[in-house]
């Protein structure tokens, strides 16, 4: 018995000893980062600017694998089924650790168990945005023509559960007021209508409305991040216009599959500071209405826990059953 227990011993001693060699070298080959959307979108973009960056700072590649299907979930699934080596990588985001969870019956992974947070990347708000014809320039003025045509004004979304529909959710129930969903299939149908002036507000992503806005085919009233971008600064944010503790963003992260080896996990949250926290990188992110956020795994953490909390709460609330 006493020569097997030293056995085992030395087995595992000797595990641990590759695993520690392992990490020491790590990275010895290009890593993938997954990105669980099409080309083009969000998701991409932020992904091969963090790729391109990491890349340089850990003298290897990072290719990013699109992997569009199933709103985010295959890529999400793949990711976590991985070998827990540092080399893939999800670039997870708010729809995929933090809404999905509420919203799908058999989500074929676990946002909090099959995950190693590393760090979030960035976060960028939605902006308040109504037709000119609306008789309203401000949120409060807004709220108050709500209340007098109860029920009688609408807002758009790119779809049921959307992050957009679940962000005017949120107001309806902080302002007290009654306004009628109308999906559309997809975000850019519902702000083409919203152009048209076939619906009266919708909460966009900055991106998309901007043009729009500075050319006065819609009036932004708000972000809604707790502090005002860059990108517009003269609109205010929804707890400036009086909605205390309002707040939604499109944030990314990025995470390592679960049981990721310590001395891996940590090189990568140095080198992803680092990358992120780049002036190029910064100037990138500011172009797309983007915030580096850069924090530390256990913040990351936390604030997915906190976000999946937040949302849980308003899709409860609305009765959206998962599916």
């Amino acid at each position: 018995m006493g020569s097997l227990i030293r056995l085992c011993l030395f087995a595992l001693g000797f595990a641990c000893a590759g695993s520690i060699a392992s990490a020491q070298g790590y990275p010895t080959k290009p890593v993938r980062l997954i990105a669980p959307f099409a080309p083009g979108g969000p998701t991409d973009i932020v992904a091969r600017v963090v790729s391109q960056r990491l890349g340089q700072q850990l003298g290897q590649t990072v290719v990013v694998d699109n992997r569009a299907s199933a709103g985010g979930a295959i890529g999400c699934e793949i990711a976590a089924r991985s070998a827990p080596d540092g080399y893939t990588l999800l670039l997870g985001s708010s729809g995929n650790l933090a809404v999905a969870p509420s919203l799908t019956l058999r989500l074929p992974y676990d946002p909090v168990k099959d995950f190693q947070p590393i760090t979030q990347t960035t976060s960028g708000p939605q902006i308040m945005v109504v037709h000119p014809s609306v008789a309203a320039k401000t949120v409060q003025e807004f709220i108050a023509l709500a209340k007098t045509k109860s029920g009688s004004l609408n807002f758009a979304s790119g779809g049921t559960g959307m992050s957009n529909h679940l962000a005017s959710e949120l107001f309806v129930m902080a302002a007290k007021v009654s306004i009628v969903h109308v999906p559309y299939k997809g975000t850019g149908p519902a702000l083409t209508e919203l152009l048209g002036g076939q619906v009266q507000m919708m909460m966009s992503s900055l991106l998309p409305a901007m043009p729009h806005i500075q050319s006065g085919r819609l009036r932004g009233l708000a972000v809604t991040s707790l502090k005002r971008t860059a990108a517009l600064p003269e609109i205010p944010t929804m707890v400036e216009s009086g909605l205390a503790g309002f707040e939604t963003t499109s944030w990314h992260g990025v995470l390592a599959p679960a049981r990721v080896a310590k001395n891996i996990a940590s090189r990568l949250h140095a080198e992803l500071v680092k990358a992120l926290n780049h002036a190029e990188v910064k100037a990138l992110f500011a172009n797309q209405g983007m915030d580096v956020v850069a924090n530390t795994p256990g913040e990351f953490a936390a604030y997915i826990r906190h976000e999946a909390q937040k949302w849980s709460g308003v899709i409860k609330t609305i009765g959206l059953k998962p599916q």
